[in-house]
């Protein structure tokens, strides 16, 4: 018998064994929805005046927004603690919340204030709290795409140049620099109204040393935001004009996309028209089903 030069490979279901098993990152499982919040009664928002005064101005405020597109304010600040509870009950809690630090200059200063924000169940209507140490010194429901506090902090937070290095690089840094040439290059020319610039660190050649390193130059403001609408995102503020840190995190906290965005603050914080317009319907049925309740 001739051998077969060829060597001869069984194929078929069963027939090959993986000599390494193949393991695939974790994605995110599951998006976050609208969840009605827990309802008072309707007899017991009739009990209390101030709060439901409150809620038809936000009602207000909404449809105002929705004509020009400037933010409202509502304030809390003259409810008693049940009215605000109230109030809080309706609105909910949604997918968004932030912090402002107080300056680090004024990190020590008792009277330092620090903002601490949480979306609604209804996108694009905010609570916002202005506290000295554990005082509230303003109490507001702010109307819009995003919390006008957040957009100041982050243009207080810009020094006037990046910072600059001299001398030889750190160990493993190598390709940071260039990077930084290239995200000073798009502060400087990116103009409002324009669409952000997003570079995607997931698919640079970039050590933990690189990302470090550019950490340091481009700065750390105030601002953190957190959305939990697909996973987890992340986006802090940068100390230079008009740029973002904005991290993805999967459902194992996993991150699955780490970019660097030059432009406004970034889209998957701010809610959309469309996010108002239906934040509208949803809260105006809520508010009819209270009234109607009381007749």
């Amino acid at each position: 018998m001739i051998e077969f030069p060829i060597p001869v490979r069984m194929v078929g279901a069963g027939s090959h064994i993986e000599e390494d098993e193949l393991t695939y990152m974790a994605m995110p499982q599951g998006m976050d929805t609208f969840r009605a919040p827990i309802l008072p009664e309707p007899e017991e928002i009739a009990a209390h005046g101030a709060a439901k005064a409150a809620l038809q101005a936000v009602e207000r405020a909404l449809a105002e927004v929705l004509v020009d597109g400037e933010r409202r304010e509502v304030t809390l600040a003259d409810l008693s603690q049940a009215d605000r509870d109230l109030v809080n009950s309706v609105l909910g809690e949604g997918e968004v919340s932030a912090c402002v630090q107080a300056r680090s200059d004024d990190a020590d200063d008792p009277d330092a204030i620090t903002v601490q924000i949480q979306e609604s169940v209804y996108a694009g209507i905010w609570r916002v709290l202005h506290l000295r140490g554990d005082n509230v010194v303003r109490d507001t429901v702010e109307i819009g795409e995003i919390p006008r506090v957040l957009d100041d902090a982050a243009r207080a937070d810009e020094r006037t140049a990046m910072e600059r290095w001299s001398g030889p690089l750190p160990p493993n840094v190598q390709n940071a620099p260039l990077l930084l040439g290239e995200i000073e290059d798009q502060f400087t020319l990116w103009q409002a109204g324009q669409p952000a610039y997003v570079i995607n660190l997931t698919l640079l050649p970039m050590s933990n040393e690189d990302i470090g390193f550019m950490d340091h130059h481009l700065g750390t403001g105030r601002v953190l935001i957190l959305s939990r609408g697909y996973g987890n995102c992340r986006i802090t503020n940068c100390c230079v004009p008009n740029t973002w840190r904005v991290v993805y995190y999967n459902s194992q906290d996993t991150v699955i996309l780490n970019t660097v965005e030059i432009g406004a603050l970034p889209d998957v914080a701010r809610a959309a028209r469309e996010d108002l317009e239906d934040s509208q319907q949803r809260f105006r049925e809520v508010l009819a089903w209270l009234e109607d309740g009381n007749e």
